[in-house]
């Protein structure tokens, strides 16, 4: 460049925008933290959903729960340990089960935990569209959907 400045790039940033948008209105100067990982997802359920729940998440899929904040339990829900993250399941009056908004589970043993699912008459779906990725689609006991991948060894 002639006049040794450096391009522009224009870079996509929050939602898709294109972030030299951000600078030029002083956004991007204001923010100095960024998103580090995910403490916890809540999935919802249904009122009553606690033991089947435990059942489901605790048993079959082998979280641990975590004792919810006092505060908290009159809620209803539980709340399960996800390797370093939570997985939080909260109680919606007007329940609809998430179709395709959805958390996805890496796995040890995917074969296996199919097995598992499909013994219990969970319906599997596998799907081959993530090249170099194994994986497949259960619900939990509400219709949720959930996605399986396996780690890779």
């Amino acid at each position: 460049m002639a006049s040794g400045r450096r391009a522009s790039i224009p870079t996509i940033g929050v939602l898709g925008t294109d972030s030299s948008e951000f600078a030029r209105h002083g956004i991007l100067g204001a923010v100095t933290l960024q998103v580090s990982h995910f403490d916890h997802i809540q999935i919802a359920a249904p009122e009553g959903c606690e033991s089947a729940a435990r059942e489901f998440y605790g048993s079959i899929l082998g979280m641990n729960e975590v004792e919810k904040p006092p505060v908290l339990r009159a809620r209803g829900g539980c709340w399960f340990q996800c390797g370093p993250q939570q997985l939080h399941l909260g109680v919606e009056r007007n329940f609809q089960p998430a179709r395709k908004a959805h958390p996805a589970f890496a796995v040890f043993d995917l074969d296996g935990l199919r097995k598992i699912l499909m013994a219990r008459g969970v319906t599997v779906v596998d799907d081959d569209n993530l090249p170099g990725e194994r994986r497949f689609y259960a619900e939990d006991p509400w219709g949720n959907r959930l996605e399986f991948i396996e780690i890779r060894k």
